[in-house]
């Protein structure tokens, strides 16, 4: 790919005044990122992906524009095309300065990132505005058959977590709890590794690839999975955030579902797409199920302990 970026240079407009063109390498976007710089020092960032993702690509593309009429905090979507005869398309976004969460913990103070975690949440609630299109299915429908899709996949995975007997039962004792939630859109990615600072302060949320439709509720999962275990003080924030302090009596069940939910899919999902992330993902899944003793608490150990 790094014999492509000439020709980029070339065939893309706003790349005909870059001075330097670098790869980013973080995440597990199948995207090829480039940090673009131009001649007047102003960055942006530059995905390519094959030609066949182009519609999601531009309908995300899309969503970005949509959202800036809420004063989502996120990356301003900036030029989009194809080429075919190299079977890519690209998108130019504009560049968030600053560092991720999760690099910047150790210079912030547990108030400070409880701060910090109170503006993502207002920004998460905010992205949460935009509705999804009419021809989305029902999310119970959609949210239910994939459990299931991934509840076979486990079963014939090789991997066993202990008492998923347990886990199976508090899922179907619940999912009707999941019946009339709202369609919204998801970023579904929404995490410590994906949030800006700069100067300590919130500056957005990056990565939109992985966005979806559905219950806003469940972009909470990614607390469980990865803000909880790097920043309690920012987890309780991003939740007091979002509610202004004002959380509804149905979140923390459909959060535990959720949860329940994503030990499953989690262990396929790695053992497809990251297996050498398969044991840390494991240690994190018995973390979740710790937090939730198994799913006879609703609300998680973590959260109850800084209240």
């Amino acid at each position: 790919m790094k014999d492509i970026i000439p020709i980029l240079e070339d065939r893309i407009k706003l790349l005909h005044n870059a001075t330097r063109v670098e790869p980013l390498s973080k995440g597990y976007s199948p995207d090829k990122k480039y940090v673009v710089v131009d001649n007047y020092g102003k960055k942006y960032v530059l995905r390519i992906i094959v030609l066949d993702g182009y519609e999601r690509k531009k309908e995300e593309f899309q969503i970005l524009r949509d959202i800036e009429e809420y004063k989502v905090q996120a990356p301003k979507p900036v030029d989009i095309g194809v080429l075919e005869d190299l079977g890519i398309c690209y998108n130019i976004y504009s560049y968030m300065e600053g560092k991720d969460v999760k690099e910047s913990i150790p210079s912030l103070t547990e108030q400070e990132q409880y701060e910090i975690g109170i503006e993502a949440g207002r920004d998460l609630a905010r992205i949460h505005l935009h509705p999804a299109p009419s021809t989305i299915k029902p999310w119970y429908e959609r949210a239910v058959q994939k459990h299931y899709r991934y509840l076979d996949a486990y079963k014939n995975c090789g991997i066993k977590i202990e008492h998923d007997d347990k886990i199976m039962d508090f899922i179907e004792s619940n999912a009707h709890y999941l019946k009339n939630r709202p369609n919204q859109f998801q970023h579904d990615d929404f995490h410590i590794e994906n949030i800006i600072l700069k100067d300590k302060k919130y500056v957005g949320v990056i990565d939109f690839n992985n966005y979806d439709w559905g219950d806003p509720f469940h972009d909470f999962v990614k607390v469980a999975m990865s803000s909880r275990v790097d920043s309690i003080p920012f987890s309780v924030g991003q939740i007091h955030g979002y509610f202004d302090h004002q959380i509804p009596e149905e979140f923390w069940r459909l959060y535990s579902i959720y949860v329940a939910m994503v030990v499953f899919s989690s262990v396929v999902w790695s053992i497809k797409k990251s297996p050498e992330q398969l044991d840390k993902m494991i240690e994190r899944i018995y973390v979740m199920l710790e937090d939730h003793k198994n799913f006879e608490l609703l609300t998680p150990t973590w959260y109850k302990s800084k209240m």
